[in-house]
């Protein structure tokens, strides 16, 4: 993963795709923005070659100062233009070397005040404003006192830097000095700024996928107690329609056939409603979708109805004015579609198999209770999907589901639903 160009050390993209940042202007400042050692390496060269060969110089003549003061000054460019190759990552070491030629050897020599400013700037690029500010601070009090080492230098005869006051010196110092430090804070800003921008469009892009992953998760939840609902409804009564019509077929053919025709209309219904969630899950191109709404309220008599014509002996009870949201009606379809199913499956010696809907002011209660005398444990074959999809569509709404053997006999599956609870939720809506 490579660099993005105006910020090194972040990437170039993200997870999800590339992050596409703006290319910076000028062809000279992206070759030097790529080669950051190249660009130190060359500075330090420049302040080395010429102030090297000047020292040099003036060592060996014949009225310059003694032999240890010339080494003096050679070493200390040398360790100045060696800080320099650091400057990015240590600054502060370039500092105070600096400052060090300053106080020892400047006054007595003519290495000049480059490293100081070079420094300053990188604390300002590198580090921060306010550690530019205390630098700054730091260097015009070893100004001050350069100045002063100078004049005194200059009463022993020994040639000062600047051959001037102690005041003059330092308020040159000082000029130079700041220059150096508000470009610093100038292009260090900036630097952070851009810095700032490109990572929060990092964030903003990490964002977004996982965004995407979490809806991406919501829908496979939504479609898999879609599929859940329609095939484990459609097949148990297909499946047990088919027992009884191959146990009758011999003695009571009629019967036999009605049987069969009921898993026929069973099969239709389970294919209308698969072909209703592909078409909304296939392209347009490839499959139009089926524009008919889900099952709600007013398709619970049926779904009673088809239970009842498999053998069934369930009783509907509703009380209350019915709800509106048409999310909600298919939440107590499925609940109630749901119960009956595993009634069916697990509760084959029930006599009686009861629904009641119990529409209050803000919440709806869906119970389904069976009287069968063996143990109805719903859905365990299966994983328990069915109670996980219930509870699952029963949390949007804000309720509560209980499910468990009943003091007597038989199974009791109840929902509390509220009705304000889903005014906003986009979880469960039409297709």
């Amino acid at each position: 993963m490579t660099e993005a160009p105006l910020s090194p050390g972040y990437p170039a993209s993200v997870v999800g795709g590339e992050l596409r940042l703006p290319k910076p202007p000028g062809v000279v400042r992206q070759f030097w923005a790529r080669h950051p050692r190249l660009t130190d390496a060359l500075i330090a060269a420049l302040y080395f070659v010429p102030t090297f060969l000047g020292t040099l110089s003036f060592v060996f003549v014949p009225t310059g100062p003694p032999l240890w003061l010339g080494l003096a000054q050679l070493v200390a460019v040398a360790a100045s233009a060696a800080a320099m190759l650091v400057r990015r990552s240590r600054p502060w070491l370039l500092m105070g070397v600096a400052w060090v030629v300053c106080l020892v050897v400047y006054p007595f020599g003519s290495v000049d005040l480059f490293p100081v400013l070079v420094a300053l700037y990188a604390l300002a690029v590198y580090r921060s404003t306010r550690a530019a500010w205390i630098a700054f601070g730091g260097s015009v009090v070893v100004g001050i006192a350069s100045a002063n080492l100078a004049l005194l230098a200059q009463a022993g005869d020994t040639v000062a830097p600047f051959g001037a006051g102690a005041p003059e010196s330092a308020v040159q110092f000082a000029i130079l000095m700041l220059i150096a430090t508000l470009i610093g804070v100038t292009v260090g800003n900036r630097r952070r700024y851009l810095n700032a921008l490109i990572a929060r469009a990092h964030d903003l892009a990490r964002e977004r996928d996982q965004q995407a992953q979490l809806a991406t998760a919501v829908e496979r939840s939504r479609i898999a107690r879609e599929m859940h609902d329609i095939v484990s409804h459609s097949l148990t009564v297909m499946v047990t329609l088919a027992d009884g019509s191959a146990a009758t077929a011999e003695r009571d053919p009629e019967r036999a056939a009605e049987a069969m025709r009921h898993v026929a209309e069973s099969g239709r219904t389970a294919l209308g409603d698969m072909r209703r969630m592909l078409g909304v899950l296939a392209e347009p191109a490839t499959l139009p979708a089926d524009l008919s709404p889900q099952p709600g309220a007013a398709a619970i008599p049926a779904l009673i109805g088809s239970f009842r014509a498999a053998g069934m002996p369930v009783r509907l009870t509703t009380t209350g004015a019915g709800v509106s949201d048409p999310n909600l009606q298919l939440t107590i379809y499925r609940i109630v579609q749901e119960g009956l199913t595993n009634a069916f499956r697990y509760a084959a010696s029930a006599t009686r198999v009861d629904v009641d809907l119990e529409h209050r002011d803000t919440e709806v209660l869906v119970t389904v209770t069976d009287d069968a005398t063996s143990p109805s444990v719903p859905d365990l074959e299966g994983g328990g999907l069915g109670l996980v999809g219930m509870r699952e569509r029963v949390a949007l709404y804000g309720g509560t589901l209980e499910a468990g053997p009943r003091a007597q006999r038989g199974w009791r599956v109840s929902a509390m639903l509220h009705t304000d609870a889903g005014s906003t939720n986009d979880a469960e809506t039409d297709r």
